[in-house]
């Protein structure tokens, strides 16, 4: 039987079998999509198994390998230059193909929002950080703040992506922006917690945690104690999980049903 599968380290905390298996059996495909865990060590293994392998249809890539993915995948699609990160690897005949399908994710929820000439804050310089920082640079933000524990790393992201703005580290106050995003794990299950003040953002803010386990995080309910605006870690992932979806299945998930979906993973 095909199959597809989403890899990281940890990866118990997954949501995206529950999501791409809703979707398979809604639209009958016979096929499964699984979760791997693959260490940092056993990433190169990992793939050289699977490109043998004439079932596998492709995988997610979940933290912490987002950037190491890209040296062991073809990129055809210029990433590396673009995003510099990879969360999607699909097999075209015998070659493994990485792509990013966090951008769109990220943007699916807020393309509404009026973001042109605004100040956004993105907190971590990670793989999924490159892909919001990506989106933003495209939507015309006019400042951007990164806040992460390594700054130099984060002033380097917005000097890459072509962003006007400054690299703070973690704990340093907000600055009174309209877009709020936590691009880091802090706060997930098993991580340290996220300690921000929101006090300084304007009530048309917008508060976006990219964190689905637990799916209320601290941040949001800080951001809701203020009725702000929240988008949560679910949309981003089905977001992201309908475009690899296509890419491995070769059909469109079935959105309409997307309050089923997020009832069950909220289970």
């Amino acid at each position: 039987m095909i199959y597809a599968e989403v890899i990281g380290d940890p990866i118990s905390h997954s949501k995206s079998p529950a999501i791409h298996g809703f979707w398979l059996k809604a639209l009958g495909i016979e096929a499964e999509y699984r979760a791997t865990h693959v260490t940092p060590d056993a990433l190169a293994a990992y793939f050289a198994s699977r490109r043998a392998d004439p079932d596998w249809r492709g995988c997610n890539i979940t933290i912490p390998h987002k950037q190491a993915a890209l040296d062991l995948v073809e990129d055809r699609g210029g990433v590396r230059e673009s995003i510099g990160a990879i969360n999607t690897v699909v097999r075209d005949g015998d070659a493994l193909i990485g792509t990013n399908t966090d951008a769109g994710g990220f943007y699916a929820p807020i393309a509404g929002l009026e973001l042109e000439d605004k100040h956004a804050v993105v907190i971590g310089a990670g793989g999924a950080a490159r892909a919001i920082l990506f989106a933003l640079s495209k939507l015309g933000v006019a400042r951007v703040t990164v806040m992460n524990r390594n700054v130099l790393k984060a002033a380097a992201l917005l000097s890459s992506f072509g962003l006007k703005g400054d690299a703070v580290p973690l704990g340093s106050p907000l600055p009174a922006a309209g877009l709020v995003v936590n691009a880091s794990a802090l706060g997930m299950a098993g991580q340290p917690p996220l300690e921000i003040d929101l006090s300084p953002l304007p009530e048309e803010a917008v508060v976006y945690d990219i964190v689905y386990a637990p799916l209320e995080t601290d941040l949001l309910a800080q951001a809701r104690d203020r009725e702000l605006d929240t988008v949560d870690g679910l949309d981003m992932l089905i977001g992201q999980a309908a475009l690899a979806f296509e890419l491995f299945f070769g059909a469109e998930p079935p959105r309409d049903r997307d309050e089923e979906l997020r009832a069950i993973l909220t289970a």
